[in-house]
């Protein structure tokens, strides 16, 4: 059984769907919405219609490595919160998927297709979505509509762009989060310097969003501050994009780091990879991040920076954004401090 999300704007009109191979589909639709809820709404409409054993069949990272990497077993633990400390997004629709499944341990699972491929149950769930996003309206059937429009064109949650500084930009008001390493933000594990600082970022986007109800976050999710904006994006429900210079910038990090790194990379709206291979030396490296900086530059319309006013790398990069987008546009957050 396969399942697909899909939202116009992200926020916007949303649409979800699932189809049994050969057998039964449903759609349903929703008036103000993200793709992440309609990739968990999909899911939890299959599993709760449909009786027997089930594999779920998704192009979401969101929904399939929450079952896969046992997400949910961290969030009960905590409360409902994620490892930031910050509420779990989508509790409302994640507890009631995550109880249907644990109901009946063994009946269902959960595995990830690339989308936009060659599989056609797939591209059908992702017409249906599309459909009731358009429309506002669902249906229910059997076998394939003969009517179905276009695959999904608008934007849809975890899509991945890959190209170099002429990759386009998302739509929206688009502000740059960045900043210091975690060494001066108290350390690379949960600390109360970390945990004022992303509730600073979190209450500063959520004031900037009334201002600019499309207001879309682009962070390269670094360690550190970079991350911290994409935590304190979710927590303020504003939608974040992840502008990585280049593939897999998590391979050397030690695991805990880079099961973080992953989970943040499935929230978000969109991945944009800058370039399609990885440096093979540090210079290369910092090479390319610079060129990342200078893409974001180019693309943002203001930028929040964490800066203590010491570090000579974030002040050069906090000159730059200044250069590019006016002293105006540009908002200096200091590291909260635990006194």
């Amino acid at each position: 059984m396969y399942t697909d999300g899909a939202c116009i704007g992200n926020p916007g009109p949303g649409g979800w769907a699932w189809a049994v191979p050969g057998g039964r589909f449903a759609s349903g639709a929703a008036p103000h919405t993200t793709n992440q809820r309609m990739e968990v709404t999909a899911a939890l409409e299959a599993v709760t219609a449909l009786p027997g054993p089930l594999q779920v069949v998704s192009d979401s990272t969101y929904v399939v490595n929450c079952f896969r990497d046992r997400w949910w077993e961290g969030w009960m633990a905590r409360g409902w919160r994620n490892k930031a400390k910050q509420p779990v997004a989508n509790r409302d629709l994640w507890e009631p998927l995550v109880e249907a499944v644990r109901a009946d341990p063994g009946r269902v699972s959960f595995r990830w297709v690339k989308g936009h491929g060659t599989d056609a149950v797939n591209d059908l769930v992702d017409r249906l979505a599309v459909e009731a996003a358009r429309n506002q309206r669902g249906r229910t059937g059997l076998g394939t509509p003969a009517d179905l429009g276009s695959a999904d064109t608008v934007g849809r949650r975890g899509s991945a762009a890959v190209g170099a500084a002429g990759t386009a930009a998302p739509e929206g008001h688009l502000i740059v989060v960045t900043g210091h390493r975690p060494p001066a933000l108290g350390g690379y594990d949960d600390n109360p310097v970390a945990d004022r600082t992303r509730h600073e970022l979190a209450e500063i986007l959520a004031a900037k969003r009334v201002l600019h109800p499309d207001l879309v976050v682009l962070t390269g999710l670094g360690l550190g501050a970079e991350q911290l904006g994409a935590e304190a994006a979710a927590a303020a429900d504003v939608p974040y994009v992840a502008v990585l210079a280049y593939p897999d910038p998590d391979t050397m990090w030690p695991a805990p780091s880079k099961a973080h790194f992953r989970e943040l990379l499935a929230g978000a709206s969109a991945t944009i990879v800058l370039e399609s291979r990885a440096p093979a030396t540090r210079p290369l490296a910092g090479a390319a991040l610079r060129r990342r900086d200078a893409w974001l530059a180019r693309n943002a319309a203001e930028a929040l920076v964490v800066w203590d006013g010491t570090g000579t790398d974030v002040g050069r990069l906090v000159r730059s954004l200044s250069d590019s987008l006016g002293e105006a546009e540009v908002w200096v957050v200091a590291p909260a401090t635990t006194t």
